[in-house]
């Protein structure tokens, strides 16, 4: 009963939340799906690569709120094009959770070649991840 609870207040806790803000491009999530909760303060990094020097540039760093989100990634006003890597440093989470795991970081490499929004998720656990774009 009481796992039913927390569920249905997960529920209503993310009605009414966007995975995005309007004056921002880029959003993702982190969801545990070994244990059907999304994963708070997993430091994620933001890279851009640069097709000339072929090397990866520091763009942004955060850490997913307790919603296990981070809706605020480049700004819509700047030129985004190109392509971008996610870092997720999935292994300080796991610690934190007494879990042993496989990755100790998971990058997510993804092109962005118009000004809409996108959403770059994973869902997660100790020996496996997936990613799609979400909406």
């Amino acid at each position: 009963m009481k796992s039913f609870i927390m569920t249905i207040l997960c529920i209503l806790m993310s009605i009414g939340t966007s995975a995005q803000k309007n004056n921002f491009q880029l959003s993702t999530h982190i969801l545990d799906v070994s244990k059907g909760v999304p994963a708070p303060g997993v430091k994620i990094k933001l890279e851009k690569y640069n097709q000339q020097s072929e090397t990866w540039t520091f763009v942004d760093e955060k850490k997913t709120d307790t919603n296990g989100r981070i809706s605020d990634f480049l700004p819509s006003e700047n030129g985004n094009s190109g392509i971008f890597k996610l870092i997720y440093y999935t292994k300080d989470y796991f610690n934190k959770n007494n879990t042993e795991t496989f990755y100790p970081f998971i990058e997510v490499v993804f092109e962005i070649r118009d000004k809409n929004h996108y959403h770059v998720p994973i869902t997660l656990s100790p020996y496996g991840y997936s990613t799609y774009r979400g909406s």
